[in-house]
């Protein structure tokens, strides 16, 4: 009970009201909408750029605008996540940033999401079909303006998505996307798709279509000019994946067990409530953990992330080759690219064959470097602390480490390992004993999804 109370005060010593901020009715909200526009920009991930099509050349002026969600855009989740005053629509930002959205196309589309809404007030925006475009006036769209932006829209429940229509594309969303990046193309036109999502969808059916795919999420109120700060070379992308994106959603680890089962009801009350049972049978195996170790094939992998310049990774060092309580790990990050831009260098740990199962690697540490002009360097360090290493043994109820050699593996995504270095832990280690607490009544099997090495 002490431990309890003691954790609560010192959380509450460390808030604004304890230590006397001055609140005000009257916040900076241009230095607000500016914090918003960047950290927007700064989570975008660039995840195809064929033949440079981004950042758009200067003469590119005129765009057409597919895709209801270019001007009906996603700013944020629903329930309680949705929270926004206002929002700048992509169109919206075309215009701030000096392009001419077409005006007919525009009006075609605000003229069928007006008239959807009319014939299905109630049904979700997401929910409404893609508007079909035809060959006839996608080509119309290619001679009359200089580029394509092709916005593809979600804003599912937080649970259940439907596999299709949500994750994978509908035909007529498909159809859009080859469509206008056909007739573009045979202009001699560059077609970009921006993706205005919540989570992952399917993409290895489509995505060699466009010229360019930009992961723009869903960036909240300045999402408009956060895209076209992006897509204008105005801001360099550097988001990386934070999670993987599957080739078909078979290959997700939880799709064998997922949504719950029904179970059996052993009383009325149970009857009338309506039981189900979710049981994780992927185990440790969650994310890229599962397709890095069984070496499942992936549309984008965990970490995955373009740039318009280009990084190069050199000199990693560790602070010793025996581990003692900590090691440092540090590395050069060279930016030899044409343009000024970060880099997210992400630090991956191997383990050692032992007791434990344990993934093929684990994210430990990662962090981005500053805006790095051409030619510029810079170094990052990286600390690996005793429970970096530990995996929790249910048997014993600790953390622990197996002995062994251990390889830090740096790189730019977890496929994409551009250096590596090891250190060795001479013994077991025990990083933290618990006690067993709030254990299943019953034993719950998973699925025997053991490294083999």
């Amino acid at each position: 009970m002490e431990k309890n109370a003691e954790r609560i005060l010192s959380t509450l010593i460390e808030t604004p009201r304890f230590k006397g901020y001055d609140y005000t009715n009257k916040p900076d909200l241009e230095a607000h909408a500016r914090l918003a526009r960047q950290a927007a920009t700064e989570g975008m991930v660039l995840l195809r750029n064929e033949n440079k099509a981004l950042p758009l050349a200067e003469d590119i002026k005129k765009v057409a605008a597919f895709g209801k969600a270019s001007y009906k855009v996603i700013t944020v989740g629903i329930g309680s996540a949705d929270v926004t005053t206002y929002h700048i629509e992509l169109a919206e930002g075309l215009k701030n940033g000096g392009y001419a959205v077409n005006e007919s196309l525009q009006q075609d589309y605000l003229s069928y999401i007006q008239e959807s809404q009319v014939k299905q007030p109630k049904q979700k925006f997401s929910l409404m079909p893609e508007m079909p475009i035809s060959d006839k006036l996608a080509g119309k769209m290619a001679q009359d303006t200089d580029v394509a932006l092709i916005t593809i829209g979600r804003n599912s429940d937080l649970e259940n998505r439907p596999v299709e229509g949500d994750f994978n594309l509908t035909d007529t969303e498909k159809s859009l996307i080859q469509t206008v990046s056909q007739e573009f193309k045979a202009q001699g036109k560059k077609s970009i798709v921006i993706l205005n999502i919540a989570g992952v969808i399917e993409t290895t059916s489509w995505r060699d279509t466009p010229d360019a795919i930009l992961l723009a999420w869903q960036p909240r109120q300045e999402v408009g000019n956060s895209v076209v700060d992006v897509i204008s070379g105005k801001v360099n992308p550097s988001g990386k994946l934070a999670t993987t994106f599957p080739v078909s959603y078979q290959d997700v680890p939880s799709a064998k067990n997922f949504p719950s089962t029904e179970l059996e009801a052993q009383g009325p009350e149970e009857e009338e409530e309506g039981l189900s049972e979710l049981v994780y049978e992927e185990d440790i195996y969650v994310g890229y953990r599962h397709y890095n170790t069984f070496d499942v094939p992936v549309a984008y992998e965990f970490g995955y992330g373009m740039s318009y310049a280009q990084f190069e990774y050199d000199n990693t060092q560790i602070s010793s080759k025996k581990f003692r309580n900590k090691v440092t790990v540090s590395v050069d990050i060279k930016n030899t690219g044409k343009v000024a831009g970060r880099e997210v260098v992400q630090v991956y740990l191997s383990a050692p064959t032992g007791k434990l199962d344990k993934p093929k690697e684990e994210l430990t540490a990662f962090g981005k470097t500053e805006l790095l002009e051409p030619g510029e360097t810079q170094t990052l360090s990286f600390a690996i602390n005793e429970i970096d290493l530990a995996s929790f043994d249910t048997d014993s109820s600790a953390w622990v480490a197996d002995a062994g050699n251990y390889t830090v593996k740096v790189g730019a995504s977890s496929k994409d390992i551009r250096q590596a270095i090891t250190f060795e832990l001479s013994k077991e280690l025990v990083v933290k004993q618990v006690n067993k607490a709030l254990m299943p009544q019953r034993e719950i099997k998973t699925t025997d999804h053991r490294r083999k090495n």
